[in-house]
């Protein structure tokens, strides 16, 4: 065997060494994916709560009518200026969003994870009001996504951690 051939394989052996495996291995038949079929994500105000909960169940998929789990979401929306300019504008912004949710199993109240995810991004403050609210809103959409994303990854590890769920 080359040495190419050697150094190529050695990745993958230090993996099958450590027990990882693919979080959705088996698909639409795993843990992850079983249990997120059957969580309800309740409403969540605000346009940013509008838009993480589109995210969870684009990604989760439409729970049947008396879904077992209900996803709970508060949200923490923030923009903050920093950076002035010699006309004391500010210079640039960053727009924090926080969540913190909540997988309750409905039939007892029991809370099965309680957790925190955020995310952040920096904003440019131009003349143009237009771009400002622009980019402000763009921010908006990738931080809802990334908050999501969080979410859902949370909750599969979770998903993997207790197989009989």
């Amino acid at each position: 065997m080359s040495r190419s051939a050697v150094l190529a394989l050695a990745p993958l052996l230090l993996l099958a060494a450590c027990n990882l495996a693919p979080v959705y291995a088996g698909g639409s038949t795993s843990a992850p994916a079983k249990l997120m079929q059957q969580i309800s994500v309740q409403p969540i105000p605000e346009r940013a709560g509008f838009l993480v909960r589109q995210n969870l169940i684009d990604r989760f998929g439409t729970p049947p009518a008396a879904a077992p789990y209900r996803l709970e979401v508060e949200l923490d929306d923030q923009i903050v200026a920093f950076g002035v300019r010699g006309d004391n504008s500010a210079a640039r912004e960053r727009r924090t969003l926080r969540a913190r949710y909540r997988l309750v199993e409905v039939a007892s109240g029991a809370v099965l994870v309680d957790a925190t995810a955020g995310a952040d991004a920096g904003i440019d403050r131009v003349s143009s009001n237009y771009a400002v609210v622009a980019a402000e809103a763009s921010a908006l959409d990738r931080l809802t996504t990334d908050i999501a994303r969080q979410i859902a990854a949370r909750i599969a590890r979770f998903a993997n951690a207790s197989p009989g769920r």
